[in-house]
C-alpha cells in the first residue's frame, strides 16, 4: 500500500533566488517544479505540498535570441476578433518584467484550482529587497547549476 502525505505531514520551506542575468525558460521550469513539489521525496500530483518561492532582481531577467522581439503572447477575448497579441518587448516597456516571469511558471504549471492556489506561493519582486526575512528563505544560487542559466 503506498503511503499518501496528510496535510499535517507537509512543511513548506521558504526559497529565494537571485534572477539577475538569468534566462528566464529556465528559471520558470525550476520555479515552477518547487511550486508544485516534485523536487521533494514525498511528492502527490494531488495535494500542495510545493514550497515557496522568492524571486529578486526580476527586472534584470533575460530571454536567449531574439526571443526578446520575435516571441509573442496571445490571449483571446471570447469574442469575434477578439484575439490580443503582445511581446516581451511591449511588456517590458510598461515596467512589467514581473508579469513574464509570473506568465511562463503560470503556463508551465497544470490547468485547475491547485495550479491557482500553487501560483500564489511565488512572490517576485524588483531589486534586491523583499519582506520575507522572517521566514528566513534558503539561498538558491541558480546560476551555479547549470552553465546555460546565465544568459551573456
Amino acid at each position: 500500500m503506498t503511503p499518501f502525505t496528510k496535510k499535517k505531514d507537509i512543511k513548506n520551506d521558504w526559497y529565494l533566488i537571485n534572477a539577475e542575468n538569468v534566462v528566464v525558460g529556465r528559471l520558470a521550469a525550476y520555479i515552477s517544479l518547487v511550486l508544485r513539489g516534485k523536487n521533494k521525496p514525498k511528492f502527490n500530483n494531488h495535494i500542495d505540498n510545493g514550497d515557496f518561492v522568492i524571486v529578486t532582481n526580476v527586472d534584470k531577467i533575460k530571454f536567449t535570441g531574439k526571443k526578446e522581439t520575435n516571441k509573442n503572447y496571445y490571449k483571446h477575448t471570447n469574442h469575434p476578433g477578439g484575439l490580443k497579441i503582445t511581446t516581451p518587448q511591449k511588456i517590458s516597456e510598461k515596467n512589467k518584467r514581473g508579469d513574464l516571469l509570473k506568465l511562463a511558471v503560470k503556463r508551465m504549471l497544470p490547468g485547475g484550482p491547485l495550479a491557482k492556489k500553487q501560483l500564489t506561493k511565488l512572490k517576485v519582486y524588483y531589486g534586491d529587497k523583499h519582506p520575507h526575512e522572517m521566514q528566513k528563505p534558503k539561498i538558491i544560487d541558480f546560476i551555479k547549476l547549470n552553465k546555460k542559466n546565465l544568459s551573456k
